[in-house]
């Protein structure tokens, strides 16, 4: 099992290029990989923009929108990226495309790479419920892959908002990511992963794996447990 799941937020080179890194590291050995770009409304474009971006490394990207038959051409991926945009999109059309128990026993049983970025992110975990995306496409099930049996909340942040009006810094006083997730342990038990910008979770057969900047565990009824890159988890989220 090779999962590699993020938050988002490379702007900076040296989060560009751990990205890459891992992506590569994620992909050893396959030669084409498939990239869903439902979270997106322009397909074609977003596909051709993350092929620009991966173009220096040893994998084509193949846009799922490109094929004759997705059903089919997932039976025989070499692995497959999700990309990042708003989570509603993303999973109307999976469901719609009938295509989230193939990609889930694909990756689970037979051990396919799995890349997924903020939205991408949001779907390998069991439900979408943890998304901050607006639902602008009614959805027919929260239901995602889930190959791993936690919850994502990408673009995670601590506290709330303060933003800059006419060089003076004024407070936001709307709801926290803290209290959203509190909202969502009313009627969930299962632990929530908040990954900060830059964050990224390399997950296999010994566990999971921190890398790039910190993250928010979230257990319900406990206090959020803020940890460093290199922390290594079980699929609890327990710490080791």
């Amino acid at each position: 099992m090779k999962i590699l799941l993020g938050s988002g937020g490379i702007r900076t080179e040296e989060r560009r290029n751990l990205f890459f890194h891992l992506m590569k590291e994620n992909f050893q050995g396959c030669k084409k990989v498939i990239f869903i770009p439902y979270a997106s409304g322009d397909y074609v474009e977003y596909t051709n923009s993350v092929k620009e971006m991966f173009s220096h490394l040893e994998f084509e990207i193949i846009g799922i929108h490109e094929l004759d038959n997705p059903s089919v051409e997932l039976e025989k991926m070499e692995g497959i990226y999700v990309g990042g945009g708003n989570t509603f999109s993303l999973v109307k059309k999976l469901h719609e495309k009938e295509i989230i128990e193939v990609i889930k026993r694909k990756v689970l049983n037979e051990g396919v790479p799995y890349a997924g970025v903020s939205a991408g992110a949001n779907v390998a975990c069991p439900t979408m419920q943890t998304t901050n995306d607006m639902p602008i496409d009614l959805v027919p099930s929260f239901e995602t892959f889930g190959i791993v049996p936690f919850q994502i909340n990408p673009h995670y942040h601590p506290g709330g908002i303060w933003w800059k009006e006419n060089d003076e810094l004024r407070e936001h006083f709307g709801e926290t990511r803290k209290r959203r997730i509190e909202e969502f342990h009313n009627f969930n038990d299962t632990p929530v992963i908040g990954l900060y910008e830059g964050s990224f979770l390399i997950c296999n057969e010994n566990g999971i794996e921190l890398q790039g900047n910190k993250a928010a565990i979230i257990v319900k009824g406990t206090e959020i447990k803020t940890i460093s890159p290199h922390k290594k988890m079980n699929y609890d989220l327990s710490t080791r």
